[in-house]
């Protein structure tokens, strides 16, 4: 369906090899065993995945959970930079002759297949050029904005090879103002645009969350609107170049604190994990570890009094009422924290259950994974994996689910090059000719 025809090279590009340039190109673009088998709802779309570390991987990895062939481009040396980013405890499950894998490129690069490609040099561009022609989403890319102008493979040379093609970019600050050569770090955008600064204890310093949340939040918004785009393709026939940055992503999620600011001039501040709104709401120490607690009306507040034996508390004045309970905060937070120290997690919870409440335990990891919940959604799978000791690697299942064409996860993540040569062959060139690529540094 959405199969593309190959259009003519551009005219200041030379062939890729004269040998083989008038024969019949199957581009490379194969689908993986997941799309083989039918599943996922994106199982014809083909996407040429240009990007590294955590923003573009993880958009491509959805898409490429969701049936998408999705072919990962790396820089011959080193590719992408996470295959290097392990931590100590990975030393003893990796076999000693994998280099170039680790726990965290595998995280975001499952679904793929890796090709090794050098950019810098005009034969590696027309590879580039030729499977670009009958890509849906070509060069979904994290290049500093103009970097892929200057190598020749940007967004006006590649809708000249293909009209219908959907041109992804993610960057730190986007394509446009004072900072948009300014190369984009998570935490320095997270910094700058003001999630640390509402992050931390209510009187503590700036905390950064503990996972990558504005690169994240940006592969989400950008698989978003690249699915938006080939829905509008589908009825235009038009390819359009999206433009998604970490800066914008953590501005809009400032959500409610921005309205807040715009509309009322107020300005945020840290909260810990209490809300600025309700209260209360927030994790209380209990005898034994933390319990996250809250009561977002009257009336739940008046449940939570009876739970902890403390009806009392829901007549007192200063409680009355969720108004009253903010001006009030400091001496509810001191009362129910001593009510809550007397006893362990366990026991609050058994009394908690079925009641409605927002409330739940503040889990290690560990208990993440023992969670019923966890295994009952099928959000730990496992994947045959010859790089490592045990033969086997675990995977985080999809968070969506599907009633007809559920997403599948049918590969491991890619060793570097590991489908290079099979790419260069499904578009005709002969061994002779992929070795003269190796020795030219191409591959």
């Amino acid at each position: 369906m959405m199969r593309l025809t190959a259009l003519s090279t551009p005219k200041n590009s030379r062939q890729l090899l004269p040998s083989i340039s008038d024969r019949c190109f199957k581009l490379g673009m194969r689908r993986n065993h997941s799309t083989a088998q039918g599943h996922g709802p994106l199982h014809s779309i083909r996407v040429i995945d240009l990007t590294r570390v955590l923003a573009g991987p993880f958009c491509t990895q959805i898409l490429a959970d969701y049936g998408a062939d999705v072919l990962k481009i790396e820089n011959p040396k080193g590719g992408d930079d996470t295959r290097l980013w392990r931590t100590a405890a990975e030393k003893k499950i990796w076999k000693s002759s994998q280099k170039d894998i680790s726990a965290y490129f595998c995280t975001i690069n499952r679904n793929k297949r890796s090709m090794t490609l050098n950019l810098k040099q005009q034969t590696g561009r027309d590879v580039l050029f030729r499977l670009v022609k009958e890509a849906d989403v070509s060069s979904v890319d994290n290049f500093v904005p103009g970097k892929m102008d200057e190598l020749g493979i940007g967004y006006e040379t590649l809708r000249k090879l293909n009209p219908s093609i959907i041109h992804a970019s993610v960057s730190g600050y986007g394509a446009s103002g004072p900072y948009a050569k300014r190369a984009g770090y998570d935490a320095i955008v997270g910094a700058e645009a003001g999630m640390l600064h509402i992050t931390g204890e209510r009187d503590g310093a700036p905390t950064r969350p503990g996972l990558g949340m504005t690169d994240m939040s940006t592969g989400l918004y950008l698989h978003g609107a690249i699915m938006a785009a080939l829905f509008s393709r589908e009825k235009t026939g038009k390819g359009q170049k999206i433009d998604a940055s970490l800066f914008e992503t953590q501005v809009a999620l400032l959500s409610n604190v921005a309205m807040s600011w715009l509309n009322a001039g107020e300005v945020a501040q840290r909260w810990g994990t209490a809300h600025p709104s309700i209260v209360p709401y927030q994790a209380f120490k209990t005898k034994d570890s933390y319990l996250f607690l809250g009561a977002t009306n009257n009336r739940q507040f008046q449940a939570l009094c009876k739970l902890l034996d403390r009806a009392d508390l829901s007549t007192d004045a200063r409680f009355a009422d969720n108004n009253s309970r903010l001006k009030n905060r400091k001496e509810l937070d001191k009362t129910l924290s001593d009510i809550l120290m007397s006893k362990p997690t366990g026991e609050w919870m058994r009394r908690l259950e079925g009641s409605g409440m927002p409330y739940g335990p503040i889990n290690s990891i560990d208990s993440v994974f023992s969670h019923p919940q966890t295994a009952a959604r099928n959000m730990v799978q496992t994947l045959p994996f010859d790089a490592l000791s045990c033969g086997e690697l675990k995977v985080l299942g999809s968070p969506v689910k599907f009633s007809e064409t559920s997403p599948r996860i049918a590969s491991a993540p890619p060793r570097l090059g590991e489908h290079t040569k099979t790419v260069l062959q499904d578009m005709g060139l002969s061994d002779t000719e992929i070795q003269k690529l190796i020795d030219e540094n191409i591959i």
